[in-house]
């Protein structure tokens, strides 16, 4: 399933039911699922390790090496898992030594053209990268995020479960479970009340989202002061108890 013009070294490992297009370029130290199909003109850098199901279209970058001056050449990795579709022109780096030597993608991820995943991003399940949205290094971004168009991700910043990033928004800091931003710099809009209803939330849980949204944003809390008052509710709703997972853990601070 390997195109008679396809460039493949030798010591890469392929599965039988991959499919490597024409004038794809795959380098040592490079595993690819079984079902995946690699697009023309691909250039897949490792080591990178590729799972099952994928679809990368052409021209795609993946695995090269970090844009950090202090790259020196260490061998890290790019994990990329399942399912995930990842359009012309995306460009996916390695990780550095400075942090945990790799870059993860996990499964059910839509990255459309253009997209950039710098050094070190850990990306979840299910999210949505819309054309151009960028991610600067050391980015976390939970499950079930999407990003607009042209969004751009600040260095180590960290955007939670089933939140919405504006088309153009600039993000310096953490961004809430649920919470919809926007803007550059961005600020918070409103919950991501169309995300809420596609996954089919209850309304109960609806109703203590927008409380804990309200006790973030509406009640001129400090930070420390909206935690306390969080947590009993986290007791009740789990999906509460993401606000607080993030206060707790936030080393940036949140857009607020």
């Amino acid at each position: 399933m390997i195109d008679k013009h396809a460039i493949v070294d030798p010591s890469a490992k392929i599965a039988e039911d991959a499919i490597i297009g024409p004038f794809a370029v795959i380098g040592p130290d490079v595993e690819i699922g079984a079902r995946t199909w690699v697009g023309p003109h691909v250039v897949i850098k490792g080591p990178t390790r590729i799972g099952e199901e994928n679809k990368i279209y052409q021209f795609a970058s993946i695995g090269e090496d970090p844009q950090d001056k202090k790259y020196g050449g260490e061998p890290t990795l790019l994990e990329i898992g399942h399912r995930n579709v990842i359009r012309e022109y995306c460009t996916l780096n390695r990780g550095t030594v400075q942090d945990a030597g790799v870059t993860k993608i996990g499964n059910d991820n839509l990255l459309m053209s253009y997209v950039h995943i710098a050094h070190d991003c850990v990306i979840g399940n299910n999210t949505i990268f819309s054309n151009n949205a960028s991610l600067a290094g050391h980015v976390h971004v939970d499950d079930y995020v999407i990003l607009g168009g042209f969004a751009g991700i600040h260095q180590f910043c960290r955007l939670a479960k089933y939140c919405f990033v504006s088309s153009g928004a600039l993000v310096l800091k953490d961004v809430p479970p649920f919470v919809r931003v926007a803007g550059a710099f961005a600020k918070p809009f409103g919950l991501n009340v169309e995300g809420l209803k596609r996954h089919g939330f209850k309304l109960q849980t609806v109703s203590a989202i927008k409380n804990a949204y309200k006790i973030i944003y509406r009640q001129g809390l400090s930070m420390e002061e909206a935690l306390e008052k969080l947590k009993p509710i986290a007791e009740e709703c789990a999906e509460v108890g993401l606000f607080v997972d993030l206060l707790e853990t936030t080393k940036r601070g949140i857009v607020r």
